[in-house]
């Protein structure tokens, strides 16, 4: 549950950064002289902490996903004989599904 309220907050913030970062660039457009380089700065400035936050959670998503990938393993080392009779039982349903289309 926690990782889908830091996806959610995650997403938030990009929606939030963008906002702003479309507002500066509309600001800019009309702007002349340093007023418009400032802006234009200062949107680079926000789109580069976007793509830092999206790098970070990207990262965390590996690391979560890595550790998942061995508790698997982990657990059908552990008990092989369910492992294949759960396997066994998903593609038993699959079977049933396809054969009735």
């Amino acid at each position: 549950m926690e990782g889908s309220v830091d996806r959610s907050k995650l997403i938030a913030d990009v929606k939030v950064v963008l906002d702003d970062v479309d507002s500066l660039l509309r600001q800019a457009a009309t702007a002349t002289g340093q007023q418009a380089i400032e802006l234009r700065e200062r949107a680079a400035e926000s789109l580069h902490r976007a793509k830092q936050r999206l790098q970070d959670a990207q990262a965390a998503l590996g690391e979560t996903t890595r550790a998942a990938v061995r508790a698997t393993d982990d657990w059908v080392h552990q008990h092989p004989w369910s492992a294949i009779g759960i396997g066994a039982g998903i593609g038993f349903l699959i079977g049933l599904l396809v054969a009735r289309r």
